[in-house]
């Protein structure tokens, strides 16, 4: 089993969401019984509905339990910003363009591109890891390569 870093805030996300589910668990049973109530199951497409449900839901939560299951917390007091690592904030520019652009690498399950937040197994991401300000990044992205500048690491 892999081993999943993840903040203290990002685990007990994680931790609400696991019983968010596990509380829809009485709705999809109640589903079942009513669809079973109305006959013959064979012809039941409620019925067949409801139990793809829950085999979704009892999925899901068995994926985000193996998640909780191997994660290990970052301490985040032991976070430095000598050089680029998890859940730094790295601001970047683009060397072609001068497009300046700073992100946070977080790990895999709290990545969000809308809060800016990458997750630190992306190519970028693992580009930037172990550089120091100043340093130049060069970058192995689909489109070919793309280099960036470290222009500051903060928390």
């Amino acid at each position: 089993m892999a081993i999943t870093y993840m903040t203290e805030d990002g685990y007990k996300k994680l931790k609400e969401e696991i019983s968010l589910l596990e509380s829809e668990r009485p709705t999809i049973s109640k589903q079942i019984a009513e669809a079973r109530d109305k006959g013959d199951l064979s012809e039941n497409a409620e019925y067949d509905a409801a139990k793809e449900a829950q085999g979704l839901l009892e999925a899901k939560i068995a994926q985000l339990k193996n998640l909780l299951a191997s994660a290990r917390l970052i301490n985040e007091d032991a976070i430095g910003t000598d050089v680029v690592q998890i859940l730094n904030k790295v601001t970047i520019k683009n060397t072609k363009n001068n497009q300046q652009m700073t992100y946070t690498l977080v790990a895999e399950s709290e990545a969000n591109l809308k809060e800016f937040k990458i997750a630190v197994n992306t190519p970028i991401a693992q580009g930037l890891m172990g550089k120091k300000v100043g340093d130049i990044a060069e970058i192995k992205v689909p489109s070919g390569i793309m280099t960036f500048e470290i222009m500051d690491i903060s928390i």
